[in-house]
């Protein structure tokens, strides 16, 4: 790709044409001729002058391409992206202590997008693969004895979601909660399938990522990447045990987005009480009860469970449900 007048002009005049020029490279999968991509180096502090509406957009093209990695490469080698998303430039690089080295978490995150980019053209579930490791420069740390951590990354990263959608001019919505719930989630799928699957495990991993579960594991089985091909078909094959677990479980007990059988209304009118803690208290046991696998996602089930929980604190009767059926 080439600029048809001299490319010195072309960017200084509009400098979105940077931008257009590396996403036209990404999405036909051709190079960029080496004074066009020198000219995008000289003027790409110009891009600040562009609308962060004009450069989002283009973003979004890059995302949608087949292979994305390579427009964020581009935008790293010509020094765009560090103006542009200083967050995804940080990722890049190398530290080392006492000879032990941590991957390159930006290099890491592309391939996770170009693996995804070819299981879902979803745009949404494309920029929670590009920020699911956004936080990892925040958290980064070196233990003696342990090596490089990364702990609450994945917290972190949730948290810097909001900010990062609101400078991008991104929609402030549920696509942006979203996002930031699968960048949250994003591990949870990944320690289960390193780990004995227990079915408490995998019941709130259904509750907790309700209609975006499918879209999770997609995500999660992008990231599992490493230069050993043994190690990766271990883990692609435990990852199927998450996955006919997650069936297994959803066919029998119907937890994903599930509301407990028994209502804040109705312990109101056994117990006689009005709205007060013990309710969220009640309603919450009875959840962790399912969740755990305790008791089944049934009324009765549920009923008994509330009026145990009930006399434990220290609580009367007043309406004594018989089966669930005279107190609605």
């Amino acid at each position: 790709i080439r600029t048809p007048l001299d490319p010195e002009v072309t960017f200084s005049d509009d400098p979105l044409r940077m931008l257009r020029g590396i996403r036209f490279a990404t999405r036909l999968e051709f190079t960029i001729e080496a004074g066009t991509l020198e000219a995008i180096r000289g003027n790409r502090q110009r891009i600040g002058i562009v609308s962060q509406e004009r450069v989002t957009d283009e973003l979004n093209k890059i995302l949608l391409a087949g292979r994305p990695g390579k427009g964020f490469l581009l935008l790293e080698e010509t020094g765009l992206l560090g103006i542009i998303f200083p967050e995804l430039q940080s990722m890049k690089g190398v530290e080392e202590v006492d000879g032990q080295f941590h991957k390159d978490n930006f290099y890491h995150t592309l391939e996770v997008l170009d693996n995804l980019a070819e299981k879902s053209d979803d745009l949404w579930l494309r920029w929670a693969a590009l920020l699911h490791d956004i936080a990892k420069p925040r958290t980064r740390k070196f233990e003696p004895g342990t090596g490089w951590t990364f702990h609450t990354h994945e917290f972190v990263g949730a948290k810097m979601i909001p900010g990062i959608f609101r400078r991008l001019k991104l929609p402030m919505n549920e696509k942006m909660k979203y996002v930031q719930k699968l960048v949250q989630l994003h591990l949870r799928p990944i320690v289960l399938s390193q780990e004995t699957v227990s079915d408490s495990a995998v019941r709130r991993l259904i509750f907790d990522a309700g209609d975006d579960l499918d879209d999770l594991m997609l995500l999660c089985e992008a990231d599992i990447i490493s230069k050993n091909e043994r190690t990766v078909r271990r883990h692609l094959a435990n990852f199927r045990t998450v996955r006919d677990k997650i069936v297994e479980l959803e066919e029998r007990d119907h937890i994903r987005n599930f509301q407990p059988p028994i209502t804040g209304d109705y312990i109101q009118k056994v117990f006689g009480i009005p709205p007060s803690r013990e309710i969220g208290i009640i309603k919450n046991a009875i959840k962790e009860a399912i969740l755990d696998g305790e008791i089944p996602n049934e009324f009765d089930a549920a009923c008994r469970k509330m009026l145990e929980e009930g006399n434990a604190l220290g609580l009367t009767v007043k309406n004594r449900p018989d089966g669930g059926t005279d107190i609605h």
